[in-house]
């Protein structure tokens, strides 16, 4: 099975690579692949490892990285829109304030890590009172 949907795979990015081999801006595709190459391996990939590292120590390490996860999966939907050109000839194409909207998004992810942090440390402090070999 492994074997067969790898199979698809390769001819699914070989009819790919025909079709836009037949496009005239087949170039301006493989600057803009190679650039997300670059982009991944000098910066955001580093950027993930450095964090992960600062946030190696800490006591709730998973939650902080799931938070900074999540975080970052927001803002990277959130990009397209957020660097879209400015004035656009319908208004009505991207009329929401997108800013606005990712920002209370990360905030809504930080205060829910909070409160899950709080919730945990609350959780642990009980079953500590309750265990009467801690005593």
């Amino acid at each position: 099975m492994r074997t067969a949907v790898g199979a698809a795979g390769v001819a699914l990015m070989a009819f790919g690579a025909l079709l836009l081999w037949g496009q005239s801006t087949h170039w301006d595709v493989l600057i803009w692949l190679a650039g997300a190459v670059v982009l991944h391996d000098g910066v955001i990939a580093p950027l993930v490892l450095g964090v992960g590292f600062l946030v190696g120590g800490l006591k709730h390490r998973g939650l902080v990285r799931g938070a900074l996860l999540a975080a970052g999966c927001l803002t990277l939907v959130a990009l397209p829109v957020l660097l879209r050109p400015l004035p656009t000839a319908n208004s009505s194409v991207l009329p929401l304030d997108y800013v606005r909207g990712l920002l209370i998004s990360l905030a809504a992810v930080a205060v829910l890590a909070v409160l899950l942090g709080a919730g945990r440390w609350a959780w642990g402090r009980a079953n500590r009172a309750d265990d009467p070999e801690s005593r």
